[in-house]
């Protein structure tokens, strides 16, 4: 039996979002802060570190790109997910999770080997020149090579995280931030591998194959206790399963690509003043990611608990939650626009010493502070009305499920009453038997509400019954399939 660490329709909504906010912030901040530490570490290379920085900065806006999809599907098909729970069906949660496993696996193969072919031409057009293009190529190659571990962490946490299970889905990224952070400095640093930023990008694939693995341990360990299971036999691809989680993913993921977008577009206007202005832009872009993961983190984990408690039609429940979350986010976001903005210098030169880097670093960072507090309801109105759609689409699709149903048990009847006729008709003269009871008078015209059978047994023998009321086989399968498509008709008006 399946069961949940928290009961999102009954438990107190303050104590929900700290129990599912706070573990999907920290597990969001610690994602960036390795990122962050592979920064500084790259920035404190010997005789090159202003350089190595400037190509790990290019690779920024790809590998957010290469998140946004496992985004798509954790996103989109979580929240699904959730709607299925709060209706109390396990089996619908339970296939909608095999399809975005697959979707998962398709998109890694997909981007593992789209990136790896046309890496030199993406990183041109995100930025790099050709003295920054080796370090950024370096970078990239070893952290494409764990795509697969980090799309399947990234998008199947979303999932443990809806059923409750937030500070487990939190380990799961800690882990592999730790990790990173442990093996960062061994590969980096001359006194270690001496690998550069070669050895940041192994690093974050080693830490990636790691976090993977800790989570497959976790769904042995939580079997039985949670919808999410890797059982090959409820693997499937369904059409209108994957158009759902798509409807709600898409807008989400788009929000990431239009980052991406934005960060590409500052690194080629600043690439024109140098690998010191690439480097500023990819540090304060580095510490900014720190508030937008963070309100990010907040929002996807308050979803589960939108979605639960609006499948259920506890709306006034679903708008207390979403107004409480509000608060703490537009609080939290104008108390780091005041430390960023007062610190702008302090913050940067954590990463490099250099004045003008950090110059630049400072002003690019009191420029990303005045968009801040937006953020508080921006994240949050995406997820909110993405769950919205996503339930809209949800019950059409139960709709279109019960149209297809219905025209496949009408095909299996046409299919018996064709094999009985042609039975009757190698065992009986029907035939002549009409023939017969016309010729003598006694067949019987039909009247209306009547209906006339003819018992094979007795070929002289014609018998009458009243129709009941309603209606059973072919027609009656007609008559439910127009109700069904009147319904969709007042469901569109």
């Amino acid at each position: 039996m399946v069961r949940r660490q928290n009961d999102l329709g009954k438990d107190d909504i303050k104590l929900l979002v700290r129990r599912l906010a706070i573990p999907s912030m920290l597990a969001q901040f610690v994602n960036v802060l390795y990122s962050i530490v592979d920064r500084m570490y790259i920035g404190n290379i010997p005789q090159v570190g202003e350089v190595a920085l400037a190509g790990a900065g290019v690779c920024g806006p790809i590998v957010t790109l290469i998140s946004s999809f496992a985004f798509l599907v954790g996103i989109g098909g979580a929240p699904l997910m959730a709607i299925r729970m709060g209706e109390d069906n396990q089996e619908g949660a339970q296939k909608i999770l095999a399809n975005c496993f697959v979707m998962l696996l398709a998109l890694s193969a997909a981007l593992t080997g789209l990136a790896i072919a046309f890496r030199e031409p993406m990183l041109m057009f995100f930025g790099a020149s050709e003295q920054t293009f080796p370090y950024a190529n370096s970078y990239l190659t070893y952290y494409v090579m764990g795509t697969v571990f980090a799309i399947l962490t990234a998008g199947l946490n979303q999932f443990i995280t809806c059923q409750g299970f937030a500070n487990e889905a939190m380990l799961t990224t800690i882990i592999g931030a730790v990790m990173n952070i442990i093996l960062d400095p061994i590969f980096i640093l001359p006194w270690g591998l001496n690998m550069g930023a070669e050895g940041a990008g192994l690093a974050t694939f080693l830490s990636n194959c790691v976090a993977c693995l800790y989570f497959f341990v976790l769904l042995y360990v939580k079997r039985g206790r949670t919808y999410v299971c890797v059982n090959p036999k409820m693997f499937s691809f369904k059409r209108h399963i994957v158009v759902g989680v798509c409807a709600v993913g898409i807008p989400a993921s788009i929000q990431n690509l239009l980052n991406v977008t934005g960060m590409s577009v500052l690194n080629n206007f600043t690439s024109a003043f140098g690998s010191n202005a690439v480097a500023a832009m990819g540090i304060a872009q580095k510490i900014n990611s720190v508030t937008v993961q963070i309100a990010l983190g907040l929002s996807q984990g308050i979803m589960p608990l939108i979605s639960y408690n609006y499948a259920s039609g506890n709306i006034k429940r679903m708008k207390k939650t979403f107004f409480f979350t509000a608060r703490i986010a537009l609080v939290f976001l104008v108390l780091m626009e005041i430390a960023y903005y007062a610190g702008a210098r302090t913050w940067v030169g954590l990463f490099m010493q250099d004045q003008q880097i950090v110059d630049y670093g400072a002003r690019f960072l009191r420029g990303f502070c005045l968009g801040m507090p937006f953020l508080a309801i921006d994240f949050l109105a995406v997820g909110v009305f993405a769950v919205l759609l996503l339930f809209s689409y949800a019950r059409l699709m139960t709709i279109s499920q019960q149209v297809v149903a219905l025209n496949s048990e009408m095909t299996t009847l046409q299919s018996e009453e064709a094999k009985l006729r042609a039975q009757y008709e190698l065992a009986y003269d029907l035939d002549a038997i009409q023939e017969s009871l016309t010729t003598s008078g006694t067949m019987v015209e039909p009247q209306n509400g009547q209906t006339v059978y003819v018992d094979l047994s007795e070929p002289n023998t014609v018998k009458v019954f009243q129709q009941e009321e309603g209606t059973s086989g072919l027609e009656g399968m007609f008559q439910s399939v127009k109700s069904i498509a009147e319904e969709i008709v007042t469901y569109f008006r």
